[in-house]
């Protein structure tokens, strides 16, 4: 990632939610973020009325764990299908993920190239990441639940996220650390 991109992703995590009236430690709805921005989410389901009945069933029933979420162009519209059979939990990090692409202003790339390779932008996708989880998982407010003695599992729950992403989270800012350490001065 770029230097200084992670204060800079917490620092639009922050804006986000103060745009939705959210503090640090409420819970976010990344659909509703989507709303925000204009940008409609569709279950993959959907796509069976279109015509992409095999889409959706290799998907929901063959490799159900492979597609998660895509962001759409289509001329200047932006609109994010995602799959609905996925926990409640990894849905809300799919569009989180998403919405990051348009928070970040993340050009478009095709989804396939001619030879039918995927395209791959490993930087676009891990800054997305970092801002998906950041909105999802305020720091401040994690901190403040892992100094009052909140588990991870605890605060996972109270995001909404999963306790994989959580831990992920509270290790990546530091959190953990800061918070071992201030036992430790504690005692």
């Amino acid at each position: 990632m770029k230097r200084g991109f992670k204060s800079e992703a917490e620092r639009v995590a922050s804006e986000t939610r103060a745009e939705l009236g959210l503090g640090q430690r409420d819970r976010l709805d990344p659909f509703r973020v989507a709303s925000h921005l204009a940008i409609p989410v569709v279950p993959m389901a959907n796509l069976s009325a279109n015509g992409s009945t095999s889409f959706v069933r290799y998907f929901s029933l063959v490799d159900s764990d492979s597609f998660s979420a895509v962001t759409v162009i289509i001329g200047r519209r932006r609109i994010i299908v995602h799959n609905e059979n996925h926990h409640p939990n990894r849905q809300a990090s799919n569009i989180a993920h998403e919405v990051s692409h348009t928070l970040l202003e993340h050009r478009a790339t095709a989804i396939v190239a001619g030879d039918g390779q995927r395209f791959w932008n490993a930087e676009m996708e891990e800054e997305a990441n970092w801002l998906g989880a950041a909105l999802l998982v305020p720091r401040d407010g994690a901190l403040r639940m892992a100094q009052l003695g909140r588990t991870v599992d605890e605060i996972a729950a109270h995001y909404g996220v999963s306790e994989q992403l959580c831990r992920w989270r509270i290790t990546q800012t530091g959190i953990l650390r800061q918070v071992e350490r201030a036992h430790r001065w504690s005692r």
